[in-house]
């Protein structure tokens, strides 16, 4: 009987990059200025990256003294470049002062 030598996966495996199996539903929480437009904003670059995505599943949360807004946007994931770009994009908003 013969044991069988496995190489191990090489660094460059796309699976060990990344915890997330594509395509898949992601939740972002994107914090910024209570504002009018905020939520239109924000829904817009997310349509940039999933042109799927439904605003109806945004959640909207106040801070506890009301000057700031949490959005979390839930969109399909369909790579790591996808999430990364969306990410890049939302932190270099204007409004947006965190991006979770």
């Amino acid at each position: 009987m013969s044991a069988s030598i496995h190489p191990p996966p090489s660094a460059s495996d796309p699976r060990k990059e990344s915890l997330i199996e594509y395509p898949s539903l992601f939740p972002i929480k994107v914090m910024g200025p209570k504002v009018d437009g905020f939520v239109n904003a924000i829904t817009s670059v997310a349509r940039r990256f999933d042109p799927a995505f439904d605003a109806s599943t945004v959640e909207l949360r106040d801070s506890s003294k009301g000057n700031y807004l949490g959005i979390t946007i839930t969109v399909t994931a369909t790579s790591r470049e996808q999430l990364d770009d969306l990410y890049r994009a939302l932190t270099a908003h204007p409004m947006v002062k965190v991006v979770l």
